[in-house]
C-alpha cells in the first residue's frame, strides 16, 4: 500500500482495511495521533486528509491512498512549530494533554479554511474532540488567540 504522509511517500505492507491510525503508529512510527476510543468519537486520533479532519481510528488506510495525509508531526516547518502549536504551548490549556494532538489538528484545519473564526465557529469546529479534563474554555480562548496571531 502506498500512502503520502507529511509530504513523504511511503510503501507499507498492510491490508487496505487496516485503520489509518494503526498504519501511522505501528508501521510508520508516527505516534502523535492517539488511540482514544477506537470508534471515531473522541477525536484523539484526528489527522488531516486533504486538509479535512478525519478520525484515523475508523479510516481504512486504503481510502487515504493518493491523498495527502498530515499528522501532528508534519506541522513543524523548518524547525518552527505551527502557530496553533505555539499558542497552545504558551497558553497551556491542557491538563493531561491526551486530546492535544487531535485538538491541534482540528484547529489547524479550521484556521486554514477560516482565518478569523468567531468563538462559536471555534466551538463548532472542535465539537468532535473530547477533553476528559474539561478544559474547553481555555482551549477555545487559545485557538481564538492563534487566529489573531
Amino acid at each position: 500500500m502506498n500512502i503520502r504522509v507529511n509530504g513523504k511517500n511511503y510503501s507499507i505492507e498492510v491490508s487496505g482495511s487496516t485503520s489509518l491510525l494503526v498504519a501511522l503508529r505501528e508501521h510508520l512510527g508516527l505516534t502523535g495521533s492517539k488511540y482514544g476510543c477506537g470508534e471515531g468519537v473522541c477525536g484523539a486520533c484526528t489527522v488531516l486528509i486533504g486538509g479535512v479532519p478525519a478520525r484515523s481510528c475508523i479510516t481504512p488506510v486504503g481510502s487515504a491512498q493518493n491523498k495527502e495525509i498530515m499528522t501532528i508531526e508534519g506541522l513543524e516547518q523548518n524547525g518552527k512549530l505551527h502557530r496553533v502549536q505555539e499558542v497552545l504551548l504558551e497558553a497551556d490549556p491542557f491538563q493531561c494533554a491526551y486530546c492535544a494532538s487531535g485538538m491541534v489538528m482540528s484547529a489547524v484545519a479550521l484556521l486554514e479554511r477560516n482565518s478569523s473564526p468567531s468563538k462559536e465557529e471555534i466551538k463548532d469546529a472542535m465539537h468532535g474532540n473530547v477533553c476528559r479534563c474539561c478544559t474547553y474554555p481555555d482551549i477555545v480562548e487559545a485557538i481564538a488567540k492563534a487566529a489573531n496571531a
